[in-house]
């Protein structure tokens, strides 16, 4: 497969689409609309998904001979599209998004074989076999890595932003270790992503998003990141370890833990949507969204650097896994403090109807 046609074919269908359906999409009512919390200005169609899925349908279509190896990946990304995009529309429960998601990831076992069977040599005693425990633990892990993904998605350019880190971090491991040419997804999704930014990342002269990937896009791609890292991490050929993946998507990944756990101890639903992220954190200390996401993806890349350049090094992968739990404990200490500090500089104001905290309130999932 030659990469660089693969790339502009997935870039220029998605740029093209993202051209195309916008009218088409307000003529339906399939947009995001301001109010209560949602401060864009007019009603932004919820495309992005449709586009990238279709870029990338397009370009596999016309540079492979068949769809075999990675057939579950694209029926389980189409599912989760529709799934997600109905819930764009009708506003679903959590449990059928779940059943969505769960289904998905059985759809990739059965077809591209997905399967999460050990994690490397985390504690320094051997590769950690999963037994029987690898299905349960490749259902939790794509379904964690999908729910990351969307709950990052709170601002422009954030989470299309996130899974481009991600996709560089994958090209480099795939180059350094000579496996680019097994990796011919890579440049399909990169191209598809980049022409989505194009849309969504706000510039000093786009000032707001044009299109949002909607929760559509943002589960397709959670998939499919967590599909590559599973794929990649299980083959002893890519030189990519189970423990790269938590420095490569380490932003998400820890923001989202951080949350769910503080929430549980607040004895709320750990998905409860709130105002508690990392961005919220940088809107509230004066940053603009542009800035905000630019420190975020700088901070991505800083990490998922770390990540690369230890296993580069031959770093042990349970010094690696030490460092990340270190790093996770850092993460979960600053971000509560971080509130504190929040909390104490801003006026006080009404306890909000779901609870006492006066500073952090229940929102709308974002459809970004």
């Amino acid at each position: 497969m030659d990469h660089i046609p693969a790339f502009l074919l997935s870039f220029l269908v998605t740029l093209a689409l993202l051209w195309l359906l916008p009218p088409v999409a307000r003529r339906i009512g399939f947009v995001d609309k301001p109010g209560g919390r949602k401060k864009h200005r007019g009603s932004i169609p919820l495309v992005g998904g449709v586009a990238m899925y279709a870029g990338t349908l397009t370009a596999l279509w016309l540079t492979q001979e068949s769809f075999e190896g990675f057939l579950g990946l694209l029926v389980g990304g189409g599912l989760l599209l529709l799934v997600g995009s109905i819930d764009d529309k009708l506003n679903l429960s959590a449990a059928s998004r779940f059943v969505a998601q769960i289904s998905a990831v059985f759809i990739a076992i059965y077809f591209d074989q997905l399967m999460l069977n050990h994690l490397g040599n985390l504690v320094g005693l051997g590769q950690l076999q999963l037994g029987w425990m690898a299905l349960p633990v490749t259902v939790i892990a794509v379904v964690g890595v999908i729910n990351a993904l969307n709950m990052s998605d709170g601002m422009d350019g954030l989470a299309g932003g996130l899974s481009l880190v991600t996709l560089a971090s994958l090209t480099l491991v795939a180059l350094y270790f000579g496996h680019f040419e097994q990796a011919f997804l890579l440049p399909v999704l990169t191209g598809a992503v980049l022409a989505f930014l194009t849309r969504n990342m706000r510039t000093r002269r786009h000032k707001q998003a044009s299109v949002f990937m909607g929760d559509g896009g943002s589960m397709f791609l959670g998939f499919t990141i967590a599909w590559l890292v599973i794929q990649a991490s299980q083959n002893p050929a890519s030189g990519f370890a189970p423990v790269n993946a938590l420095w490569i998507f380490a932003l998400p990944l820890l923001d989202t833990v951080c949350i769910m756990l503080r929430r549980i101890l607040k004895g709320r639903s750990p998905f409860a949507p709130d105002r508690e992220h990392f961005h919220h954190i940088l809107l509230v200390a004066g940053y603009s969204v542009r800035r905000s996401v630019l420190i975020m993806l700088a901070l991505a890349g800083l990490l998922a650097s770390a990540g690369l350049l230890a296993q580069a090094l031959g770093v042990p992968e349970s010094w690696q896994f030490a460092a990340f739990l270190a790093l996770f404990g850092a993460y979960s200490w600053g971000m509560s403090h971080a509130w504190k500090v929040m909390k104490a500089i801003r006026p006080a104001s009404p306890p909000s109807a779901g609870g006492s905290d006066n500073f952090i309130h229940p929102v709308k999932r974002s459809r970004r």
